[in-house]
């Protein structure tokens, strides 16, 4: 199994990555939160990974901390809870968020979440609340974005904003909707990049 990756970041597609290690180009899906976190295309980069092999792919999940990977391994044993929907889960809440949630019992925070429904959300703080107790809340609240914060040119405007919406259609979100929150997005963060139009998107409709 692959553990961990070190090579070229190649392509940055969120959430899908291409990392070169050693000539080989491994294609890596992640979550917002550790996609925000990765260096500029051609940058060195490290990620922490969890593989999964099915009778029809061999998939790789990627992970800028270690601690967000061992949570993504906790999630996809919840059941009615897959790798897709653990990655949408981590794209659209913070780990600390996340224990925050489960720990206190905030099933309206976990609801808003694309593909988590009541019982879905009642099943996990039922079943994982008490497998995180090794999680420590880290001091800062929000990821900060490392490149793409300043304006772009109208093309440039439109490919982030196709980007952003494929971005969050991949991520379980219905194409309404995505098109809806990135447009919302878009007006209060004229000309930004995917990355922040992605971020601004989540932020509200997690938070209602």
């Amino acid at each position: 199994m692959i553990g961990r990756l070190r090579g070229e970041l190649l392509e940055k597609h969120p959430p899908q990555l291409v990392v070169d290690v050693n000539g080989v180009g491994y294609e890596v899906d992640v979550s917002m939160n550790t996609y925000y976190q990765l260096p500029d295309v051609g940058r060195p980069v490290t990620l922490y990974t969890h593989m999964v092999v099915r009778e029809d792919a061999q998939l790789l999940y990627g992970f800028y901390e270690r601690s967000e990977r061992s949570l993504f391994r906790t999630l996809i044993k919840v059941n009615g809870v897959g790798p897709k929907l653990a990655l949408t889960i981590l794209s659209g809440i913070s780990v600390d968020e996340f224990v925050h949630s489960v720990q206190h019992q905030d099933t309206v925070a976990l609801v808003r979440l694309p593909g988590v429904g009541k019982k879905t959300a009642e099943r996990l703080i039922i079943e994982m609340k008490d497998k995180l107790q090794d999680f420590q809340f880290s001091d800062a609240d929000e990821f900060t974005l490392t490149d793409g914060m300043g304006p772009v040119s109208n093309s440039a405007a439109t490919d982030s904003r196709a980007e952003a919406e494929s971005a969050l259609v991949a991520l379980g979100y219905k194409p309404v909707q995505a098109t809806k929150s990135i447009a919302q997005a878009e007006k209060t963060n004229p000309g930004a990049s995917s990355e922040v139009l992605i971020r601004a998107a989540l932020k509200s409709m997690v938070q209602g």
